[in-house]
């Protein structure tokens, strides 16, 4: 008996809050033999690849509309160049699980500029409580001495982490204004080459001379983030993304974090101070309202 559409989201919400509530670790494992921008690179390089080839196996078409284009730019350089960025840089510096509670305010993130640029995703009233009291939480959580969860970096670390919610909640929401008929391959393979190219040359510039160590440990990351933290993810994340409101899809990053936390504290054993889980609690407090907010308008 095929699976009910309720079920298929139920499904691909669970799937990505299990794959991408570990790729922060999986991020953190691999910082230790290769440099942030390789990493970016090699990870988005073999994930476009992939994708590419089973685009080419369906034979999904892609249109090469100047909308579509544009969308490929758009997501090469918010969601994946940007963001990711961002992230394995920040996580040179900050615990695995600390950078996903910061990227728990994605869905604040999105939720605003939702209301600006998405018909029918309007904030009211109960929805803007629950922004504030999510971004009470960030505050919370600054408010705690950070040096205390990896030494004098981790401040400003925490607070450029805080820029790739934000540049991957504007992505998403100009993929939902105007990428819902394009098919999701598209969205993620295309891209995803595009940023292995730039960041590549960015790699070769910046980190000319690095040590770049190829172990275990590193190529398993690599390959962990590349085929199932990007490849599969991305792909069932553009597919939900068509088929939800963006503000119930951002309801992710409410799961992720929990998962992340406890995979830092097992395998890093990553501290867990009071103002942090007190903060984290504030954040994903303040999207569990935003999303019911958004849910009761619905009926």
């Amino acid at each position: 008996m095929p699976p009910s559409g309720a079920s298929r989201l139920l499904g691909a919400f669970v799937l990505l809050t299990l794959i991408w509530g570990t790729t922060w670790a999986a991020i953190r494992i691999g910082l230790q033999g290769v440099p942030p921008l390789t990493g970016v690179a090699l990870r988005f390089a073999i994930a476009g690849a992939l994708l590419l080839a089973l685009a080419l196996r369906f034979g999904v078409r892609f249109a090469g509309s100047r909308r579509e284009i544009a969308l490929w730019v758009a997501n090469s350089t918010l969601t994946f160049s940007g963001s990711y960025t961002i992230v394995y840089w920040s996580e040179q510096y900050i615990p695995s699980g600390l950078s996903a509670v910061l990227f728990a305010t994605y869905p604040l993130f999105v939720a605003a500029l939702a209301h600006l640029l998405l018909p029918g995703e309007r904030l009211n009233l109960r929805a803007v409580g629950g922004m504030l009291l999510g971004f009470t939480g960030v505050v919370v959580i600054f408010s705690d001495d950070l040096r205390q969860l990896g030494g004098p970096m981790v401040r400003r670390a925490a607070l450029v982490m805080l820029l790739s919610p934000f540049v991957s909640a504007v992505a998403s929401v100009v993929v939902k204004r105007w990428g819902t008929d394009i098919h999701p391959l598209s969205l993620s393979a295309v891209p995803m080459l595009m940023t292995g190219a730039v960041m590549g040359t960015a790699a070769l510039v910046f980190e000319r001379g690095a040590s770049v160590v190829f172990d275990g440990s590193s190529v398993g990351a690599l390959l962990y983030l590349a085929v199932l933290g990007s490849a599969v993810t991305f792909s069932v994340y553009y597919w939900f993304l068509a088929r939800a409101p963006a503000t119930r899809v951002a309801l992710i990053a409410y799961t992720i974090p929990i998962v992340a936390v406890g995979v830092g504290a097992v395998l890093f054993d990553e501290p867990l101070r009071p103002r942090l889980l007190a903060g984290a609690a504030l954040v994903l407090a303040g999207v569990a309202i935003v999303s019911l907010a958004g849910r009761a308008d619905s009926h």
